[in-house]
């Protein structure tokens, strides 16, 4: 009987890194989905913005007031779970304390824990003020009802929860360290939780151990929960913002790729000998030729499909939009959570079906449509103050040469503009003869 508990803390501990491995694996595979890009030059620039950005949160606090509470919130958070490796060991060996023997140091670190925990929960609390009562106008963008909105206020619930635990059982087992209770020897320092010891006055032993056995094991649960909320979550960020930094885009802000199907194409035309019917080198069988631009996620590249699961939906690249700041219908941030939800839907098809069954639908009209697209500037003012460097102009681009090169249809002003390019050389109406005409005025 004694060890009931050990078995089932090993049997939730299974359960939930078990559903958590599946679910990182389904992400995986749906980034896979897209097309293949290198990006593993330049590792060591690659390793010092994943330094930079992702652990030491440098573009966050370009905005000091939110960008420190961040990091508040995020360091704290993280180095308070580093217990849980002592909670892990505790619940499978049924010990208690097991790191007490590091004596200071141990007293040391349960001090800082608690010290980050009580920070952690008032950064929370002001997160919280700063979406529901102040109201920041991009917090409250039309992108952000429903779910977005919901999800955004849960995490924060979560967090609140899993740092009262773990205050609330600290205190707890302080009170039984000095009421002298069996298996509660003197361990750790608790500059935070000593202050709720008032509130377990007259509480008898037995009482203060099932409150300290139920904080210790909604603290766990809480954690595994909260691992496996992730994957439904925007907060997927915490572990995809350093693989997103490390592969971004390091050319210059501004520079296009050239679209390698257009490549190909124009080589074929160069080429009087070559086959245009001919299939690929490397595949034998002979498939339809490549799309121009993307209509739909399994057209954009691995990157971009990243970026998508990566969006912390900040709503800064919306912000500094100017676009949307003139009323246009473009949300950067749109774009990347509709990328991300185009992507889910087709991974749940996948897991239906075995394999991806048409379904009717695709990322261009279904969830962004062209007037979206067509109100971007491109001056990347998303790019730049992304911070987790997701570029949301890449997506609006290829889309745009799907629209420009595969449906001809690009609005008329840019038709007029590409026709006088191909007969004038120049984007305006004039014969080239008459090109310099000014000059002489």
């Amino acid at each position: 009987m004694q060890y009931i508990p050990n078995i089932l803390f090993i049997l939730v501990l299974i359960a939930g890194i078990g559903y958590f491995t599946k679910n990182v694996r389904k992400v995986i595979r749906n980034i896979r989905l897209g097309k293949d890009v290198d990006r593993s030059d330049n590792k060591g620039e690659r390793f010092k913005n994943m330094a930079m950005i992702a652990l030491g949160q440098s573009k966050m606090v370009r905005r000091p007031v939110a960008g420190i509470l961040h990091i508040v919130v995020y360091l704290g958070f993280i180095i308070i779970n580093i217990e849980v490796l002592e909670i892990i060991i505790d619940g499978i060996f049924g010990t208690h304390r097991i790191f007490a023997f590091l004596g200071g140091l141990y007293d040391f670190l349960i001090g800082a824990f608690e010290i980050l925990a009580f920070l952690v929960f008032v950064g929370v609390v002001l997160f919280w003020i700063r979406r529901n009562v102040i109201k920041l106008k991009r917090f409250w963008n039309p992108e952000m009802k429903g779910w977005p909105k919901n999800d955004g206020n849960f995490i924060l619930y979560f967090e609140m929860v899993l740092m009262t635990l773990f205050l609330v059982m600290n205190a707890s087992d302080l009170q039984l360290q000095t009421l002298g209770a069996d298996h509660y020897s003197k361990a750790g320092a608790y500059p935070v939780s000593q202050f709720l010891l008032p509130l377990f006055d007259g509480m008898s032993e037995t009482a203060l151990i099932v409150l300290e056995r139920t904080c210790w094991w909604l603290h766990i649960i809480g954690i595994l929960v909260f691992l496996n909320y992730l994957y439904f979550s925007k907060h997927l960020h915490i572990l995809l913002a350093f693989p997103n930094t490390y592969y971004g885009d390091l050319n210059p802000k501004g520079e296009l790729d050239n679209l390698e199907a257009v490549t190909k194409e124009v080589q074929l035309m160069m080429d009087p000998s070559a086959d245009p019917f001919a299939a690929p080198a490397d595949d034998q069988q002979e498939g339809e030729p490549e799309k121009f631009g993307a209509s739909d996620v399994a057209d954009l590249n691995w990157v971009q499909l990243l970026n998508a699961y990566t969006c912390t939906e900040c709503g800064r690249c919306t912000s500094e939009c100017p676009a949307n700041q003139t009323g246009k219908k473009l949300s950067p941030r749109k774009i990347m959570m509709d990328t991300r939800d185009r992507l889910k839907e087709v991974g749940d098809n996948i897991d239906k079906n075995g394999s991806f069954v048409d379904d009717g639908k695709q990322l261009l009209n279904d969830y962004i449509t062209p007037e979206e697209l067509w109100a971007c500037t491109s001056c990347n003012a998303c790019v730049e103050t992304c911070p987790v460097s997701i570029s949301p102009l890449s997506i609006i681009i290829d889309m745009r040469r799907y629209l420009v090169m595969e449906q001809s249809a690009a609005p008329s002003d840019l038709n007029n503009m590409m026709t006088n390019i191909e007969n004038n050389g120049a984007p305006w109406p004039f014969n080239q003869m008459d090109r310099l005409n000014w000059s002489n005025e």
